[in-house]
């Protein structure tokens, strides 16, 4: 309780007690410029049309004297002359463990139907990460629910993962798979940038009623403006940051940075940003740590995190995701060959990684994932000779293995979007198949051992 006073005490201070008012001097592009309106960025501002309803925006630059301002809405009504009003100057969201079960906008307000939400708390948008000397060590794994991920690229509590993909490869059903079968606590979802449509198939099909009870999730969609998108965003991490100051283990979904970024470039390059690569600001290369730095684990509970980045044409190396793999703790990547083969999750082992597997796994479980790794790359090699008919089976004993534990582990990577498999069972599974290809290792040991007995006779 006195924690929540001393934060209402703060966001009391914060809000501008003499009422600032400046004037409209001009619309350019997205953004609306005011004179007379001395306010910090990030300000929240309403601007009082003469045709309609108040507009809000957030300040988010200066050119000369003026202040530049983002509006939430559409700029139609908008006239030189119109006053502006500072109403805070600083973001804030309502948290509560009321939101479980709710669908949020990104001021923390309802846009389900089912009734207003009660907060609890306020929470800044932009709350600073836990300091790198408070930070517990990562040891203990999470469940995602997914086989190949808590078998062979095993999560922990407090992890930073990237889902890097290109469109229609399988990302969304994925996430919906985990939100549903974690072993986490509490779930919060941010969907930024992502069409209605998707939002509700997203709702009703991969999350489904049954992944909605215990999470939470913030939308703002493509069509909204791009403040909004970048509010959604920080919204969703500062309800997760609440939920892991109440000593719980938060799964963070966040779909997807990519589109986080286009909506800071569009925000940039309105405010006078200069445009580097691919025309993204130096602002969101800015942005993008002090984000994902927000994750992790504090002294009361953990968020892990799970970030999508949408590939623009299935490059790994464009700039937005080549930032982001250098700030994760590892990343999954979802392979459009395995996706058009039917293969799911189209998760290309190979290509993925989990840097804090060997900290939360014991020494058999990574001995293990390490030899089917392996195998899968020893396949991967030969698979071309195969599929023609040119390898020589007895040529070399290690690919023979490969070639006839191939459809076994091809098995063992697949699972039906609706099979739940927790942590104990997805590590018994593979003991399980490891024991079956030392059985077959055995088996063409024997075999070899046989064929060479009668030669040593003669």
């Amino acid at each position: 309780m006195t924690t929540m006073f001393a934060r209402q005490h703060e966001l009391l201070e914060q809000i501008s007690p003499f009422g600032l008012t400046g004037v409209v001097t001009g619309v350019a592009g997205l953004t609306v410029t005011a004179d007379d309106l001395p306010v910090p960025v990030g300000s929240q501002c309403q601007i009082v049309r003469r045709t309609g309803r108040p507009l809000l925006g957030e300040v988010v630059g200066f050119k000369d004297s003026q202040t530049v301002i983002m509006p939430y809405d559409e700029l139609v009504g908008v006239a030189r002359g119109d006053r502006v009003r500072c109403t805070s100057s600083l973001q804030h969201v309502p948290v509560g463990m009321s939101m479980l079960g709710r669908v949020l906008d990104g001021f923390g307000q309802p846009v389900d139907g089912l009734g207003e939400i009660c907060p609890q708390d306020y929470y800044p948008l932009t709350n600073a990460a836990p300091s790198a000397t408070t930070r517990k060590r990562i040891t203990e794994p999470l469940g995602t629910g997914i086989r190949v991920i808590d078998s062979l690229l095993t999560c922990g509590k407090g992890q930073r993962m990237g889902i890097f993909a290109g469109p229609g490869v399988g990302k969304s059903i994925l996430l919906g798979m985990i939100a549903r079968y974690t072993s986490a606590d509490v779930i919060v979802i941010g969907l930024v940038g992502e069409r209605g449509k998707e939002v509700r198939d997203f709702l009703d099909r991969d999350l489904t009623e049954e992944g909605r009870k215990r999470a939470v999730v913030v939308v703002s969609t493509s069509d909204q403006s791009p403040v909004l998108r970048i509010r959604a965003t920080m919204a969703a991490t500062s309800i997760a940051e609440y939920y892991r100051d109440q000593g719980l283990n938060v799964l963070l979904l966040v779909d997807s940075l990519t589109r986080l970024a286009m909506a800071q470039r569009q925000i940039g390059l309105a405010a006078g940003e200069p445009p580097a690569t691919k025309g993204y600001t130096p602002s969101v290369f800015a942005m993008l740590p002090k984000l994902l730095e927000r994750a992790g684990q504090s002294d009361q509970g953990s968020i892990t995190g799970f970030y999508t980045v949408l590939v623009e044409g299935d490059d790994i190396t464009e700039p937005v995701s080549d930032a982001v793999r250098g700030i994760l703790d590892g990343h999954v990547w979802l392979s459009r060959s395995l996706a058009n083969r039917g293969h799911y999750p189209a998760i290309s082992v190979l290509e993925s990684v989990s840097r804090v597997m060997p900290d939360v796994v014991d020494s058999p479980h990574r001995d293990v994932a390490s030899r089917i790794k392996r195998l899968i790359a020893i396949f991967n090699d030969v698979e071309d000779l195969v599929n023609i008919g040119a390898y020589v089976p007895g040529s070399n004993p290690e690919i023979d293995l490969a070639v006839r534990t191939h459809p076994a582990i091809d098995n063992f990577v697949r699972q039906g979007m609706r099979d739940r498999v927790l942590f104990g069972q997805a590590k018994k599974a593979l003991l399980e198949l490891n024991a079956k290809i030392d059985q077959e290792a055995q088996n063409a040991h024997g075999k070899r051992s046989g064929s060479a007995q009668p030669a040593g006779k003669e």
